[in-house]
């Protein structure tokens, strides 16, 4: 692995055609209930099926060179419905509904009638077989609790922060077994610190830190405006970063490709790693190494190399996957020459 400038997804990788319909996985915003009916796989065959596509995404990485491989997220519809699905105190039989990102738009959620708890892990398999698969350094990806609080329909708390600090002890519970399942990285994906930042203020740090409370491994939390697909035009900074100086989460995944984020607010948030966003996947050109090296060199200004773990933007789940391949090799390619031009 590379001390320097290690590279690294987000999170997923693209599913293959076989395995999911990925026409219909696009045409709505990311599923929070489950979406059993994207699969192309019978019920009988679905995780050996999901364990082959897994192997592929591995390899996938393997070969581009990457450092910190995750398992793609091959078994998930999306990145926080099948955490969120497989905890007590949710009807996901009669599910309720909660906004969406985009204003004025609604979308059936987890309907909470209970108290969140965590039945059983959830992805332990997972990171086992992902362990199994690979002699690299591993990464795996869980919901954060102030997400999935803003992803449900509260019918049983009527308390937002009760809500969030139970979803954090589910998530605490799981991120403690991945680590001792054989992760060595575990991130929390937490894109709605950034469409909600007033309530995040209130809830997202707390959280956050009561979910990595008694965590010892290595942690991260992602950040991101939505995927490139759903989201053409992006802010180009974030209305809810520098908070997290305060969370106990070593590294800070960002965008900063697409949305051209001003990287001199990374000087804000100084002792956490940066997980750069160096991949924009709005735009099917693939990169050149030189625009990569050029797009970490800006971060440079204001955090030292030994602060920085190079990624894309977000998870590369929509792109096709030539472009995803191509793109990940390109983003390899570009830290290997920001690393030559440090040494010299």
């Amino acid at each position: 692995m590379n001390a320097l400038l290690p590279t690294t997804l987000v999170g997923s990788y693209p599913q293959p055609d076989w395995l999911i319909d990925r026409a219909g996985l696009a045409k709505s915003a990311p599923p929070r209930v489950r979406a059993c009916e994207l699969w192309r796989i019978a019920p009988e065959w679905l995780e050996q099926a999901q364990d082959d596509a897994t192997i592929l995404a591995i390899r996938a990485q393997e070969r581009a060179g990457l450092d910190i491989v995750t398992d793609g997220e091959m078994r998930r519809e999306s990145y926080s419905n099948r955490f969120a699905t497989a905890l007590d105190g949710v009807d996901i039989e009669n599910p309720g509904q909660a906004p969406t990102r985009t204003p004025g738009r609604t979308q059936p959620v987890p309907r909470v009638v209970g108290p969140i708890r965590r039945r059983h892990p959830v992805e332990v398999r997972d990171v086992k077989f992902l362990r199994a698969n690979t002699d690299r350094r591993i990464k795996m990806t869980v919901p954060g609790p102030f997400t999935m609080s803003q992803q449900c329909q509260d019918d049983h708390y009527r308390d937002e922060a009760a809500l969030a600090m139970d979803y954090a002890a589910a998530v605490n519970e799981e991120i403690k077994d991945l680590f001792a399942a054989g992760a060595d990285v575990v991130q929390i994906d937490e894109p709605y610190m950034q469409a909600r930042p007033d309530k995040a203020r209130r809830l997202a740090v707390k959280a956050i830190n009561r979910a990595l409370e008694g965590v010892t491994g290595a942690t991260a939390v992602h950040m991101c405006f939505g995927y490139a697909v759903f989201v053409k035009q992006k802010p180009t900074g974030y209305s809810f970063l520098v908070e997290l100086a305060d969370a106990a989460v070593q590294q800070i995944s960002i965008e900063t490709a697409q949305p051209k984020l001003d990287c001199a607010v990374l000087a804000k948030i100084p002792g956490k790693m940066i997980m750069l966003g160096v991949i924009d996947l709005s735009d099917m050109t693939i990169e050149t190494p030189e625009v990569v090296a050029a797009r970490i060199r800006r971060a440079l200004v204001h955090v030292p190399a030994e602060r920085i773990i190079v990624a894309p933007d977000c998870g590369l789940k929509y792109l096709p996957h030539d472009v995803a391949f191509a793109k990940m090799r390109a983003m390899v390619e570009g830290a290997d020459l920001a690393r030559r031009a440090l040494a010299a």
